[in-house]
């Protein structure tokens, strides 16, 4: 059986399963409920609650749970799951990496901890002028692509004024994208602007930013330069040096 209930403005579906869910749950409850809400919205939230006495699928509703995932496979924005049996919980780990938006599993003890999930922003893009030509831009949480809209409308106007920029990138705070989308943002965003760039500091923690720094180099054709989040003061003094 599955029951779904939609907040005020029905970008967010909470979908709550018990018993056993068939093929008619998805395509007289499920399936209806989400569709309109991508009528609506661009992409929806939708958090599964798992009872206790879910017993799982019959066969129709496997088929018909895979045919939901890839008719609507950009049409969900995050992913949330409250489940206490194990096997849920693993089935839902396993598959999250392959999807193409933040998935995040709860004990069903952390129920409301889910819906504030589910509620709030996971990330931010800070843009600053430092001053002369150069631009700090800071990436909080994990990131969606209406998050790099946002900051390109912002670098578009802070380089109005200047000829060329320098730009310090602030990883220290960055837990990655929100799916595959979010990604294309961030290498749309760097293309567009790498003309413009004359060199480029980037601060951070993670081996894989380290690494990120020397592919940088070869893509955006210009000096960049790794610092530890703990030097990030001296990444200013190297973009602001001649």
């Amino acid at each position: 059986m599955i029951t779904v209930h939609r907040n005020s403005d029905g970008a967010l579906l909470e979908v709550e399963l018990s018993g056993e869910v068939t093929s008619t749950d998805y395509s007289e409850v499920l399936v209806p409920a989400i569709e309109a809400a991508l009528t609506e919205h661009d992409n929806v939230r939708l958090l599964a609650v798992v009872q206790p006495e879910f017993k799982g699928y019959d066969l129709s509703a496997a088929w018909a749970d895979t045919k939901l995932g890839l008719s609507h496979w950009r049409g969900f924005d995050r992913i949330g799951v409250a489940a206490d049996q194990g096997w849920v919980k693993t089935s839902i780990r396993l598959a999250a990496p392959i999807l193409p938006c933040p998935v995040q599993v709860f004990a069903l003890s952390e129920l409301e901890a889910a819906r504030r999930w589910m509620r709030e922003s996971l990330g931010s893009i800070h843009v600053v002028d430092l001053g002369g030509p150069c631009i700090q831009i800071s990436l909080l949480g994990k990131l969606d692509p209406d998050e790099f809209s946002r900051a390109e409308a912002d670098l578009d106007n802070l380089l109005q004024t200047k000829e060329g920029f320098r730009l310090l990138i602030d990883l220290r705070e960055f837990d990655g994208w929100q799916g595959l989308s979010a990604l294309a943002s961030h290498f749309k965003l760097v293309r567009k602007h790498a003309g413009m760039l004359d060199r480029a500091a980037i601060v951070g923690d993670k081996t894989w930013q380290h690494m990120a720094q020397r592919a940088a180099s070869h893509v955006l054709g210009t000096r960049t330069q790794f610092f530890a989040s703990e030097d990030i003061e001296n990444a200013k003094s190297w973009l602001a040096a001649g």
